[in-house]
């Protein structure tokens, strides 16, 4: 990404990527579509309070492998070809311990996490066989995200989009194979998606083994390099930082909303599924963004590095307001595809006609994080959304609680929250010297001129 036109490269990248986000939010959202057609609403209650304990289970993880694509990309940029070897080696150490980890603890730990969550009695036996079941295969999740990160890192977004197609459909034909014909119940739906997620990481293991590359997968080099490991770390703690506490403010307003009862939480659910479709252009442009940046700050590409950022917020704002547009007009009809509960439909309308309109503050908020972490300084938006994402909202909510307990000001917490945000990194993205930040750090000067890009064996499969 170092060459050519920087729009089009970076629309090259994107259009893989969400693709591949569109096809694994599809079967996400068909995982719920399928328990909820054919095993009820507490079953879809069950499978729609997951998505908030998920993230917040491997949010840590997905940072730190955030992190160290950065660092994959960046030496990448640079022509290092050892260096990136030894980012990408200890990468998969690093999260081979996490998936572990991340298996121990959800399968021993899940019931007293929902019962923090203030889940509804009525559906905290299902939850807790489906999260049991998903934790159990945690480290097919934690490794997934690892390796289809380095793919990305190294600039080939082709590919994991390639394999989450492959494994997606076999996640829908064992959906229904499981739930629809067998009726094994709620836990088989996460047993479909454990099996789904084990072929991706297969299907990336066998491109990234494959020999005569500088980032050839060898098993026998698969260890922690120490320097490299603080590097990773260094980008990678601040990212899981700043996810974590996304993720724990979220639990705390799914745990508010679980005080409704049932309707509400299947609303919840429902309306986040759809959400999901809204977030596809940011994630896609704000994983573009880091690579773009990591890799022409590397090859000391100032100038496209900036660039490359104006467009892909620009392209991450636009896209993202579009779907919520559309959201915002056919909420109820969106709803009810889910459940057709009257309840549920006037619960999840209420909260996308809240918030759908404000997605561009969202994306805004996103993008810029993404350039601040692609140029080194994760810290910047752990720092913000620690302090307004994390400790205003939830403050936010308690007071909302405490006094009112309206459900609809539950709702608001996200474009309050995401407004304030938007003017911090605005503030942050005119004013400050983020494109020099990998200039001042001592020996990552870039070791290759301006006009120079990886070599043609190591661009033939990006």
């Amino acid at each position: 990404m170092t060459v050519g036109n920087p729009f089009r490269q970076i629309l090259l990248f994107t259009v893989p990527v969400l693709l591949s986000q569109v096809f694994q939010q599809l079967y996400n959202t068909i995982d719920s579509l399928i328990v909820g057609r054919f095993l009820g609403t507490e079953a879809l209650a069950a499978v729609s309070s997951s998505g908030t304990l998920i993230f917040l289970m491997v949010s840590f993880f997905m940072g730190t492998s955030t992190g160290a694509g950065v660092v994959i990309a960046r030496y990448f940029g640079a022509g290092d070809g050892q260096k990136t070897s030894d980012a990408i080696h200890t990468n998969v150490a690093i999260n081979l311990i996490f998936g572990l980890v991340l298996s121990l603890t959800g399968v021993l730990f899940v019931p007293t996490f929902l019962v923090w969550m203030r889940t509804d009695p009525e559906v905290l036996p299902l939850a807790v066989s489906y999260f049991r079941c998903y934790f159990a295969g945690g480290i097919f999740l934690v490794m997934y995200n690892v390796l289809r990160g380095t793919l990305n890192a190294l600039g080939d977004s082709r590919r994991p989009f390639y394999y989450l197609v492959v494994s997606s459909v076999l996640n829908v034909l064992l959906d229904l194979l499981f739930v629809a014909v067998f009726r094994w119940g709620v836990w088989s739906a996460a047993f479909a998606t454990v099996l789904s997620q084990s072929l991706s990481v297969l299907l990336c293991l066998f491109h990234l083994c494959r020999k005569g590359h500088v980032y050839t997968l060898s098993v026998k080099k698969i260890r922690i390099h120490r320097d490299m490991f603080r590097e990773i770390m260094k980008n990678g703690v601040p990212s899981g930082i700043q996810n974590s506490v996304i993720g724990f403010a979220n639990v705390l307003v799914q745990s508010s909303i679980n005080t409704f009862g049932k309707f509400a939480m299947a609303a919840y659910g429902s309306y986040v599924k759809i959400e999901g479709f809204a977030f596809l252009p940011i994630n896609s442009f704000t994983l573009a963004i880091t690579t773009f940046i990591s890799q022409n700050l590397g090859a000391g590409e100032h100038k496209r590095a900036r660039t490359g950022a104006r467009f892909g917020i620009i392209c991450g704002v636009l896209s993202a307001e579009t779907f919520g547009l559309l959201i915002w007009r056919f909420a109820p009809q969106l709803i009810s595809l889910f459940d057709s509960t009257p309840e549920v439909l006037s619960f999840g309308t209420k909260q996308a006609r809240t918030v759908a309109l404000f997605y561009f503050l969202l994306a805004f908020s996103h993008c810029i994080a993404a350039v601040c972490r692609g140029a080194g300084k994760a810290f910047v938006p752990m720092l913000v959304m620690l302090s307004v994402w994390c400790v205003f909202r939830i403050i936010y909510i308690e007071l909302v609680m405490f006094y009112i307990g309206d459900i609809g000001l539950i709702y608001w917490a996200y474009p309050i929250t995401w407004t304030i945000s938007s003017v911090i990194f605005a503030c942050y993205y005119l004013f400050s010297d983020w494109v020099h930040g990998f200039d001042r750090i001592p020996g990552k000067e870039s070791v290759r001129g301006p006009s120079d890009g990886p070599s043609a064996e190591d661009t033939d499969n990006n």
